[in-house]
C-alpha cells in the first residue's frame, strides 16, 4: 500500500487523522474494476455460510463511496436467509438500527448514509446480532480498528451481547501490524477481507 504501508518507522508517529488521510486518498485510487470484484468476493464469503449462517441475524452496513462490498452484497445475504439490521444515525448517541427490507427502503441520512425507512429498534437491538460487521478505515492485529472519526461505533459496539464477533471490513492491504489507539477506543475480534476471508484477531 502507497503510504502507510512503507515506512513504519514514519508511520508509527502518525496520528490518527494522518492514517485517515493517507487510507482514504489510496481509497480513492482504487479502479471500480477492482472495488467491483472486491465486493463480489465479499459476496461470496458472506453468503458461503462461514461468517454467518441461515436464520441469524447480521448487523451491515450500507457501504457507500469507497468502502468494501456493495448494497446488491447485502441483497444476496438477504436471499441467503440472513436477517439483516442496519444502523440508523440518530443525535449524536449510540445507533439506532432498523432492518433491511430491500434496497428499495433505503433513503439518504447523515455524512452520505444510507439508512432503512422502516420501525426503529432502538440502541439495545445489536444485542440480537448473531455477528456484527463494521465498517472501518484499517485494523491491525490486536484488533485497534480505525474508523472515520465520527465515534459513533465506539459508542454502540459496548452494546452488543458478550461474545459477539465483532469484525471489522476491509481491503488486504488495510490490515496492519499496529495502528494507534484511545482508551475509548472499542476493539474488534476479527477482520475480513475480500482475499484473506475471516481472520480472528484475538
Amino acid at each position: 500500500m502507497a503510504g502507510p504501508g512503507n515506512d513504519l518507522d514514519a508511520t508509527r508517529a502518525w496520528t490518527k487523522d494522518q492514517w485517515r488521510r493517507a487510507l482514504l486518498a489510496e481509497r480513492r485510487r482504487v479502479p471500480a474494476s477492482v472495488r467491483f470484484a472486491e465486493a463480489m468476493q465479499l459476496t461470496t464469503l458472506l453468503t458461503s455460510g462461514r461468517v454467518v449462517g441461515r436464520g441469524q441475524t447480521l448487523c451491515a452496513y450500507v457501504p457507500i463511496g469507497s468502502e468494501p462490498g456493495s448494497v446488491q452484497m447485502l441483497e444476496e445475504v438477504a436471499d441467503h436467509g440472513v436477517r439483516i439490521l442496519l444502523p440508523v444515525v440518530s443525535g449524536a448517541g449510540p445507533l439506532d438500527w432498523g432492518w433491511y427490507d430491500g434496497r428499495e427502503y433505503l433513503r439518504p441520512g447523515p455524512f452520505g448514509l444510507l439508512q432503512p425507512i422502516g420501525e426503529r429498534l432502538g440502541e439495545s437491538a445489536l444485542r440480537i446480532a448473531d455477528v456484527v460487521l463494521v465498517p472501518a478505515l484499517a485494523v491491525d492485529r490486536n484488533g485497534t480498528r480505525l474508523g472515520r472519526g465520527a465515534g459513533y461505533y465506539d459508542r454502540s459496539l459496548s452494546l452488543a451481547a458478550p461474545g459477539t464477533p465483532l469484525v471489522a471490513v476491509v481491503r488486504d492491504p488495510e490490515l496492519f501490524d499496529q495502528l494507534p489507539s484511545e482508551p475509548h477506543d472499542v476493539t474488534v475480534t476479527g477482520v475480513l477481507t475480500p482475499g484473506r476471508g475471516l481472520l480472528r484477531l484475538r
